[in-house]
């Protein structure tokens, strides 16, 4: 069985509190972007000689660490522990959606494990079931599950849906090869709440969201990199009407009347592209 998880954006970003846990509160709007990875699914032959009970395969972009632990295989993991009738499996992840992104591409894959798991072994798995195992594999795993616009709280598991639609929009995306560190992002935020809620904000027109819509990852992320920064402007400069960082970086993304030529971010190994939002 196959299925094709998709990727995020977050419109607003705003750390509201350190946790006595050690974590942050934030307020985001988590929205769907039709950029996907393919995760491909089949029984494993009880004679095949591997030691995994779920052999992962990841392919076109290299993705660093032990495929063990990477999120699909801990979906299989969790799950096997309440369905230990599960079969062995192969998993073969194609990515294209970009990686340290701040898109969710991993998030996504942990996610759309669960559901294809639920289908192909028929485990009977309400929705709020399946939400409740992807929360337990991060922060915003749960937002996959049915993929619609939503107000996150919390870490970003606590979700409200929320009724946005910017079919007709264009969205480009540009991802440079700048690695971002999360841990150093948060370290130069000093929690606070905004003056008026994002998920306020995105009701307004798109127009009004430049003076109002932030990602609070943007001041010290733009500060240790402003090559990252530079982009953003660029985009507002070919003529978005809002441009913002996704989560902690580094993909920026630009929402465009009409298709633009984003060929000038040529640098090696940049992810660029501009697709229609449905």
């Amino acid at each position: 069985m196959i299925t094709f998880p998709i990727a995020k954006i977050n419109l607003g970003l705003n750390v509201v509190e350190k946790r006595a846990d050690g974590y942050h509160n934030l307020e985001t709007v988590f929205y769907p972007v039709n950029i996907q990875d393919a995760l491909e699914v089949y029984e494993m032959d009880n004679a095949f000689p591997s030691p995994y009970d779920c052999d992962l395969k990841v392919t076109n972009i290299h993705i660093e660490g032990d495929e063990q632990r990477n999120l699909v295989v801990r979906a299989y993991q969790l799950l096997k522990q309440d369905f230990p009738s599960l079969p062995r499996l192969h998993a073969h992840l194609y990515k294209g959606i970009p990686t340290q992104a701040g898109m969710g591409g991993g998030s996504s894959d942990c996610a759309y494990m669960i559901t294809l798991l639920d289908e192909m072994f028929r485990l009977g798995l309400t929705e709020e079931q399946m939400i409740d195992y992807a929360a337990q594999l991060g922060a915003d795993c749960a937002f996959f599950i049915n993929s619609q616009p939503a107000y996150a709280e919390g870490i970003g598991e606590i979700l409200k849906p929320i009724a946005l639609n910017l079919k007709g929009w264009y969205i480009a995306i540009v991802r440079p090869v700048i690695p971002v560190s999360t841990k150093e992002a948060f370290s130069l935020i000093t929690p606070r709440h905004p003056e008026k809620n994002c998920r306020d904000i995105v009701m307004q027109p798109i127009e009004t969201w430049r003076e109002e819509l932030t990602n609070d990852f943007e001041h010290s992320v733009f500060t240790l990199h402003p090559e990252i920064g530079a982009i953003k402007q660029r985009l507002y400069d070919l003529g978005a009407t809002y441009a913002a960082m996704s989560g902690s970086g580094s993909s920026l993304f630009g929402l465009f009347r009409e298709p633009i030529d984003l060929s000038e971010f040529n640098a090696e190994g940049t992810f660029k592209t501009i697709i229609p939002l449905t």
